[in-house]
């Protein structure tokens, strides 16, 4: 067995503790309000840098400012609560009609 394999296989396992984790301990563990809020908290922090990543940089680089438009008329359509194909094709066709006018 060769070092990938068994990397491959350590992080398997280490996956399925982590979610066999969470079912084992339900109701046995209690976390205080404060810690469910910051967890809470830092769960949408990630989600907002993951966006912001993904939104504004290609390549090392900015990504131009139809990507991020895009980003924009699909984050309006989600808190508007439109259904999510909605904002797919509201996202896409948003980016892809300022990219055919030229805007980068």
């Amino acid at each position: 067995m060769n070092a990938t394999v068994a990397m491959m296989l350590a992080l398997a396992v280490g996956t399925y503790a982590f979610r066999l984790v969470g079912p084992a301990l339900h109701g046995r563990v209690e976390l205080p309000a404060r810690v469910q809020e910051l967890l809470s908290a830092g769960a949408i922090v990630l989600l907002v840098a993951l966006l912001a990543t993904g939104a504004l940089t290609e390549g090392g680089g900015f990504a131009g400012w139809a990507r991020p438009a895009g980003v924009l008329v699909g984050g309006v359509l989600a808190w508007l609560r439109a259904p999510f194909v909605v904002v797919v094709l509201g996202a896409a066709g948003a980016t892809a009609l300022l990219r055919a006018v030229g805007v980068a």
